[in-house]
């Protein structure tokens, strides 16, 4: 074999990311990308300061194919691969956090567990209006009490004549104050304890979901409680195929691994920023760039991004195989989320004092990866997870 051809460095993908994906994954990817820095990137600051989601959003997104990728196309979904679907959450994180936690609920927490675990009536009657973002869902699982711990949740479903009756509420729900449909967990009576998942529909009585204000973070995504005083449903409203936290997990696993890919297109942002700022910056007569301090973070933040690429491309590729390993679906949230904060951070500390106006935007991903690295399992939760994995020793 013949000496390797010697190639320039690509500052932006040392590991050509690129020519590992399909032809459709990049018209995916592109699509993805012209529509985050057309549509979102122009709202995103004033979306951000005035805490304020425009739900029209999730319209546009549908129209383009974003929304339930991986969901079958006869049910509305676009039918694309596992890879599709982190390449979408990379390009609408790279401009905001908050963007990719409503399509991300919207389509592995809402629309997965209806098709995964659903009726192909319930399938058919919500999938393709969330597909489209007519509809707009959300997902109840954590609770003032249960969040790390889900098994400890407090809501009940308790039978009926005619269905179940669920009281309880949850705490940090994304796009609950203005969602349609409401996908949540609650231990119910009728099937020994076990929790289940059940499909309520705004208007309900007993079923309201106030917005929780005054967020200093993802304040460009709404958030909210669900509060459910008696909420009576029929029985069509069970989700009968899952019983367990197996259920919520299968959805908590698909959107981490969204995560994983979402994150990285934040710290990209804030890698491409602090090149751009520190190559125009000049001090003491030369650019930022030209300083020993610069080039290594530089440096380190490229070597984080491109690592979290390949491990998330990695996972993507095995569930499209068919094998889901849910602990490395931990080690790639937690890396990604815990690198994408630090890069962020490390962005703002090079901006110097015009690294905390929304005009350099570098702050704004830096708060909003705080969430990130927080919800969806914690940094620390999901060590547990994987040491657990390692050593056969539950520490939780």
């Amino acid at each position: 074999m013949g000496e390797p051809q010697i190639l320039p460095f690509d500052w932006a993908d040392p590991f050509d990311l690129d020519h590992q994906l399909t032809d459709e994954e990049r018209m995916v990817r592109d699509t993805a990308h012209a529509y985050a820095q057309d549509k979102l990137q122009p709202r995103v600051t004033e979306a951000y300061l005035n805490e304020n989601f425009d739900r029209e959003i999730l319209r546009e997104m549908g129209s383009l194919g974003l929304i339930g990728a991986t969901i079958p196309e006869e049910f509305g979904g676009a039918g694309l691969g596992y890879v599709s679907y982190g390449l979408i959450a990379r390009e609408v994180e790279r401009v905001d956090s908050g963007y990719r936690s409503a399509m991300s609920v919207q389509s592995s927490l809402v629309m997965h567990p209806i098709h995964a675990y659903g009726t192909d009536e319930q399938r058919r009657k919500y999938l393709p209006g969330l597909a489209k973002g007519e509809l707009v869902g959300c997902f109840g699982l954590t609770e003032p009490d249960a969040g790390s711990d889900p098994g400890g949740m407090r809501t009940r479903a308790v039978k009926t004549a005619d269905g179940y009756k669920l009281s309880g509420s949850k705490m940090w729900i994304t796009n609950s104050p203005i969602a349609d449909v409401f996908v949540v967990w609650a231990k119910s009576e009728a099937h020994g304890g076990a929790i289940k998942g059940f499909v309520l529909e705004k208007g309900m009585k007993g079923l309201s979901a106030p917005k929780i204000k005054e967020k200093l973070s993802l304040r460009a995504s709404i958030t909210g409680e669900i509060v459910m005083d008696e909420v009576e449903v029929g029985e069509d409203a069970l989700l009968p195929n899952v019983e367990g936290l197996k259920g919520p997990f299968g959805c908590l696993n698909r959107a981490r691994y969204g995560i994983g890919w979402g994150s990285m297109g934040a710290a990209e942002a804030c890698y491409a920023a602090a090149r751009s700022y520190t190559l125009d910056r000049k001090q003491f007569g030369r650019p930022l760039a030209s300083n020993q301090l610069v080039q290594l973070k530089l440096a380190n933040m490229i070597t984080e991004i491109t690592l979290g690429l390949q491990a998330a491309l990695r996972v993507g590729r095995r569930m499209e195989e068919g094998k889901l390993i849910p602990e490395t679906i931990s080690l790639l949230k937690r890396n990604n989320c815990g690198k994408a904060l630090d890069i962020a951070r490390i962005s703002r500390d090079m901006h110097g004092g015009n690294g905390i106006s929304a005009e350099f935007q570098v702050m704004r991903h830096a708060a909003n990866l705080e969430t990130v690295n927080t919800y969806e399992g914690t940094h620390d939760v999901h060590a547990l997870i994987m040491g657990r994995a390692i050593t056969g020793i539950s520490a939780f």
